[in-house]
């Protein structure tokens, strides 16, 4: 048989300008192509328990600097001093890219997901090979923080919202709008707030549903403006660990039975 020929010296150069439009649109997909990741719920609703401790903390400092003022005084400022304080956790990390203290212990970040969707583009099926070889390796938690409006949208629905609510919440019960005895204008209010109550929990628990189902968004307000809990690091643990919490409860069980059934054995051998 013939041998085949040799190819020519500049076979590869050839080769090389052929193939560089291709590996180009392969990596351009790749790097834009979104990669499926699951947040542990436990971590995310840690992270919300553990800011409501902080805002309770820092209330709690709060009141004792007008302990020596007029008993009750602040009493009647209460939604004004909360949403102070929303305000200024709000202001201090996710104003400024930055989590909250409960999200930043639980390692977590918020992340703009519409963004994350808009670039997520599937790789072409006969390219799904070269994908192990292309440029960076990839998690699937990169992505934008939250936009401008985000941040407006969450400051006006978190805080905002809320001492609006409670205000009204307050004042209503103040003036006795669901007494039988008020004008009936007073009771429609009253009912009507009863309802927007009542689907708003409603609500709330459909998406808690969801959450636990898909792990993504918490509340209502993380789901309308599809902003995302997903890790700062994947490489790092949750700053804050349960495991001593944990073996201090098992042991106070262990006592409190313990002392239980010493006192059942002393009943018992009084009695005998």
């Amino acid at each position: 048989s013939n041998p085949s020929p040799a190819p020519q010296e500049d076979a590869w150069v050839t080769s090389y300008q052929r193939l560089v439009p291709h590996w180009h649109s392969v990596s351009l997909s790749h790097q834009h192509s979104s990669i499926p990741i699951s947040i542990s719920r436990v971590n995310q609703f840690d992270a919300a328990r553990l800011d409501i401790e902080l805002s309770a903390m820092l209330k709690e400092q709060l009141v004792k600097v007008f302990s020596l003022m007029k008993p009750g005084m602040l009493f009647q400022y209460e939604p004004e001093l909360d949403a102070f304080l929303e305000f200024l956790i709000w202001r201090f990390s996710i104003w400024v890219d930055k989590p909250t203290p409960g999200i930043a212990l639980m390692n977590l970040r918020y992340r703009d997901e519409r963004a994350v969707a808009l670039r997520g583009k599937a790789l072409p099926t006969s390219l799904v090979c070269l994908s192990p070889y292309l440029s960076a390796v990839r998690t699937g938690l990169e992505g934008p923080g939250l936009t401008f409006a985000q941040k407006m949208w969450y400051c006006v629905a978190a805080v905002g919202g809320q001492y609006i609510w409670a205000r009204l919440q307050s004042f209503s019960a103040f003036r006795r709008w669901g007494d039988s005895e008020q004008r009936p204008l007073a009771r429609r209010a009253w009912g009507l707030m009863q309802r927007i109550e009542g689907l708003y929990k409603a609500a709330s628990f459909g998406n808690l549903l969801i959450f636990l189902y898909t792990g993504r968004y918490r509340n209502l307000i993380e789901r309308s403006l599809q902003a995302r809990l997903v890790y700062e690091s994947p490489n790092m643990n949750r700053a804050v660990s349960f495991e001593y919490m944990n073996c201090q409860l098992v042991w106070n069980e262990f006592s409190e039975m313990s002392k239980a059934c010493n006192l059942l054995m002393e009943f018992v051998c009084s009695n005998a």
